[in-house]
Order: structure tokens, then sequence, then C-alpha cells
């Protein structure tokens, strides 16, 4: 038998981290001695507790720790453990490095203020509006929320926009010089440049009647109006340039100040799961389904109704709306995901495609809905309980 001491010495831990893993239930001593209160370990314990040394110093969390300690004779086991808390690291320097960055950044500017200009593709840019506009909160005690975020890379623009409810996330790649930033565009501003870049747009906010929002003629009439129909080809160029963002097209310009709101670090949650389910689906069928029927129920939430759609698999493996959020056919491991029936349909709509692929794990996992063609261009709807 060894003291505490001699398994601390023997393993890398410090005694009172034994102590710690003792009252944990993670390394419990073969004997403590009970008028003493001693602990006494085994020899065949120095393996478990230089285990439990060594994921502690990679930060591994304790129930994780617990379970490699108890899985310790199945490899595989532990090597998911293992993957799985790499994975997280690899997230978590990835994270460090940008914010490293944007401090950099932030330092820089501030000694040196500087300009970066992008060239995009109009219609792709267009597009990629398109597809995250309908995410824009509304709500007025969060303002941070109530834009979209460029966030420019050394390759293109990511443009993010959340409600906290859902999320839609676009990229646009084209040629970038200046150094990389974030900025939170206000809605009136993107809706602005969505009419600029020309087509429909979603018509949700007219160009004009705000202070932030300017329109630069480009000589003829009032510069403002893009022409209706489709998006024209060409190029949008944009420059970040201090805190403001401006758009040209073809002569005209719109720009206007960004909001002064850090917005959230959406990076954590795109993930890097591999969904149980990837469902391609007809956007037509699928939105007549959620449209043409009364929802599985009606919540009340913060003096809203919200209307609960309930997603399922069919028996080919495809997905079905169902009328009831537990159905008298339903197995009872059967797949069920409870989301906001109009939030679904704004997200089939901003797909724009005949098809799109939804991708769900169960009842308490957000919802993702991809476009079959474009790998960055996805939206993510929160899950309700049912």
């Amino acid at each position: 038998m060894r003291s505490i001491g001699e398994l601390a010495r023997a393993s890398g831990l410090t005694v009172s981290a034994l102590r710690f893993y003792d009252r944990s239930g993670v390394l419990v001593p073969a004997l403590v001695d009970p008028v003493t209160g001693y602990r006494w370990y085994a020899d065949d314990q120095v393996v478990p507790a230089r285990l439990v040394a060594g994921l502690r110093r990679v930060g591994m969390p304790l129930a994780e720790i617990a379970a490699a300690v108890r899985h310790r004779a199945e490899p595989a086991v532990v090597g998911r453990l293992l993957d799985a808390h790499l994975r997280r690291l690899e997230d978590g320097l990835t994270d460090a490095r940008r914010e490293l960055s944007r401090v950099r950044a932030l330092i820089d500017h501030e000694e040196h203020p500087m300009t970066t200009r992008l060239v995009l593709s109009r219609a792709d840019l267009a597009a990629a509006i398109d597809a995250v506009r309908f995410a824009v909160g509304t709500d007025p005690e969060l303002p941070v929320l109530s834009g979209v975020l460029f966030d420019v890379a050394t390759d293109g623009v990511r443009l993010v926009a959340t409600d906290r409810h859902r999320m839609a996330v676009a990229r646009v790649p084209g040629a970038v010089d200046g150094p990389t930033r974030r900025l939170l565009a206000p809605v009136a501003l993107v809706d602005a440049v969505r009419e600029l870049l020309g087509g429909t747009g979603d018509g949700r906010a007219p160009l004009g009647g705000t202070g932030d929002v300017g329109v630069v003629p480009g000589g003829t009439g009032d510069g403002v109006r893009a022409p209706l129909g489709g998006v024209g080809g060409g190029d949008a160029h944009l420059r970040l340039d201090g805190d403001g963002l401006t758009v040209t097209v073809a002569g005209r310009e719109v720009g206007g100040a960004a909001l002064p709101d850090e917005f959230p670090d959406y990076q954590r949650l795109l993930g890097t799961r591999v969904p149980a389910y990837r469902i391609t689906v007809d956007v037509p069928a699928l939105r007549a389904q959620v449209a043409g029927r009364p929802p599985a129920r009606v919540l009340r939430h913060e003096g809203v109704d919200v209307p609960v759609t309930v997603l399922g698999l069919d028996g080919a493996g495809g997905l079905r709306v169902l009328d009831d959020a537990a159905p008298a056919d339903a197995a009872p491991d059967a797949v069920r995901l409870g989301v906001n029936g109009r939030y679904l349909l704004d997200a089939l709509d901003a797909g724009d495609r005949g098809q799109l692929l939804l991708e769900l794990d169960g009842p308490i996992s957000p919802l993702a809905v991809r476009r079959p063609d474009d790998a960055d261009a996805y939206s993510i709807l929160m899950p309700i309980r049912l």
C-alpha cells in the first residue's frame, strides 16, 4: 500500500488534488484508516492516477476524466473522449488567435486608423444579404442584435445575423485590401445596401428615413434607386473606414455608421458536430405542409403566440410535419423536433432553392437549414422543448 504522499510523488498529482479526486469519486483510496483517516492506495492505482494527472494538465473536464478512468480498459472509448477534447482545445486556440488579432487591430486602429477595401460580386453580396436578413433581431432591449455583422477575412466577408432564437450565416468571397476586421452594420444601412445592389430584396425596410444612412448621388437624379428586377452583374466595392461602411455600385454610394456594440461570438454556435440526420427536402412541398396545416401547438412566450411546428422522420428516412408532438404511431425513441413555424418558413424562403438540406439530431439540438450547393450559407433554428 502507498500513502497519499507516495502516490502523489508517483503520479505527479498533489496531495490536495488526490483528496479532491477522492471526494469526487474519481480516484477513491483502496483503504481509509478508520482511526486516523489516512488514505492508502494500492499499487494498481498508480496508472489511473497518472492518467488523471495527464488529463488534468490538458484541462479535460472532471466528468470526462472520470469517464476515462472508468473506461481505461477500453481504448476506443477513451480515444473518443480524447478526440473530442482535442477538438475543443483546437477550437479554443482558434478563438484565442481570432481575439488576439482583433485586439491587435484595435490597438493598430487607435494608433494608425486604417481602411479595409473589398471587391465583391454584386449578385453574391445581394444573395448573402437575402440569406441573413430575416434573422436580424427586433428587440429594442438588445440593440446589438439589430444589425448584420460583416466579418472580414483575408479572402472575403461573412455576414451573420441573429435574434437569439435563430441565426443565419452567409459568406461572400472576394478581394480584400487591408486588415481583417468586424463591423456591425445597422439594419437600415443593410437594407439601403441591398436596394442599391438591385433586385427586390425582402422589402422589409425602405431606403431612407434614418439619420445614419447616407446616399451619395452618382450624377443622375437622386442617385438612390437601383434598377428593379434581377440583380445586375459587376462588382460591389466596400470600404470599411473608421467606424463606418460605404458600398459603391456603378458610381452610386450608400454609407453609414456602424453600431457601437460588440456582436456575440457566433463562432462558438457553429460547432463541428456531425448531425445524426441530413435530409434533403423539397422546399415548396415542405413549405406547403408547414403553412397549410395548423401548428401542433401554440405557446405563449413574452406576450406573443408562438406556433410550434413539429418535425419527424417518416418510414423511409424522409422528413414529415407532425400534427401532434407525440403521434400515436410514433416509436418511443422516434425523432421529434419542435421549432417556431414562422421562423422555419423564413428560413425556407431565405434558402431560395428548390431543395435544401435539413440537419437534426433530436429534440434539444438546433435545426440547421443548409443549401446543398453552398456550404457557407445556412441558418440555425433553436428548438422548442415539446
